[in-house]
């Protein structure tokens, strides 16, 4: 599907277009990756690893700058937006700048992509979106609906968009797992709550879950990954099985549970092997078998919430994925 084509990936210096960008290249040998980023830094960084390759190109811009966008997505066949404002306490006492990314932002992106005849695009989620009880998450679901209802935006022009969802990303930057290796050898970890839970995804099986999302998307779906939870002691205990915890409270704005669908989901999702599907609620969307595709919808009551996951990740299995990954956790 992406043979050929040329993709634009928005905030493609970060830790999702890192792994994206050699993954499709390798699988699908498209025309060319343009990264859009307004980090010429890290643009920079990105550059000479990929220095060999003509089909890399960089793209200097802010999601906020609409004109920027409309210039940048010239030619361009399928968007990936990764770009956002994600830190939790950074959005909580920087509202306003998180509000400009990730709505007005997403809806710059919607805009241009339906005038520049954009094929597909696939927005990045997070679990912080479903039932938000901080800013981020608000605005990430603020930008969902935006992304599901640019499919009747886009009329006659025929650029479809679609949303991917899921959580805790292990091994990313300023994550929790090259923080607890950072600090180990003190002998002490942070804890905010003996009984937190979080959903874990590799970057690689969210890089898959877009590629299906690209191909399988008619317009509107929600595509949520099925991965494992585990508890934030287990997760310490397995970077640092002999440190002491230090219970420090939950920060502001952060739950004690993820949850990637709510209850008032169940109703509109589907479920798959290896994912789920929301569907959209508006425009009798929910109901389309082409969007179902064989999909079961969900029993009543359904969450999806990663303290009532039916998977969980191993202490040891945590350990071996840090084992396999050590050289490039808190890299990318």
């Amino acid at each position: 599907m992406l043979e050929g084509q040329t993709i634009l990936v928005t905030g493609g210096t970060g830790s999702f277009g890192n792994t994206f960008v050699p993954m499709t290249l390798s699988r699908f040998n498209p025309k060319k990756i343009i990264i859009f980023s307004r980090d010429e830094m890290k643009q920079w960084e990105m550059a000479k690893y990929f220095k060999d390759d003509n089909r890399v190109r960089f793209f200097i811009g802010d999601v906020r700058d609409r004109d920027r966008l409309y210039r940048a997505l010239d030619g361009v066949d399928y968007v990936v937006h990764a770009a956002a404002t994600k830190i939790v306490p950074t959005a909580e006492y920087n509202p306003f700048e998180c509000i400009k990314t990730n709505i007005n932002g997403a809806m710059n992106l919607i805009d241009a992509c339906i005038d520049k005849r954009v094929k597909r695009v696939v927005a990045l989620s997070t679990d912080k979106a479903s039932s938000p009880i901080n800013l981020y998450g608000a605005t990430k679901l603020a930008s969902d609906k935006l992304f599901v209802a640019g499919n009747a935006y886009s009329g006659e022009h025929q650029t479809r968009f679609s949303v991917v969802r899921y959580g805790n990303v292990m091994g990313s930057r300023g994550s929790v797992i090259p923080y607890f290796i950072s600090i180990k050898e003190t002998g002490e970890l942070p804890i905010t709550h003996p009984d937190m839970t979080r959903f874990m995804i590799s970057l690689e099986q969210g890089v898959e879950l877009v590629w299906h999302a690209l191909k399988d998307m008619i317009g509107g779906e929600i595509y949520v990954k099925k991965i494992p939870s585990m508890r934030v002691t287990d997760v310490a205990r397995a970077l640092a099985p002999n440190a002491t915890h230090r219970i420090v409270g939950i920060r502001p704005g952060e739950k004690l549970h993820e949850q990637m669908i709510g209850i008032e989901d169940g109703p509109f999702t589907y479920e798959y092997a290896d994912h789920y599907k929301i569907l959209p609620n508006i425009n009798d969307w929910s109901m389309s078998e082409e969007r179902i595709k064989g999909g079961r919808l969900v029993s009543d009551g359904f969450i999806y919430s990663s303290d009532k996951n039916p998977e969980w990740m191993s202490e040891a299995d945590l350990a071996a994925w840090i084992a396999a990954n050590e050289a490039k956790i808190g890299k990318i």
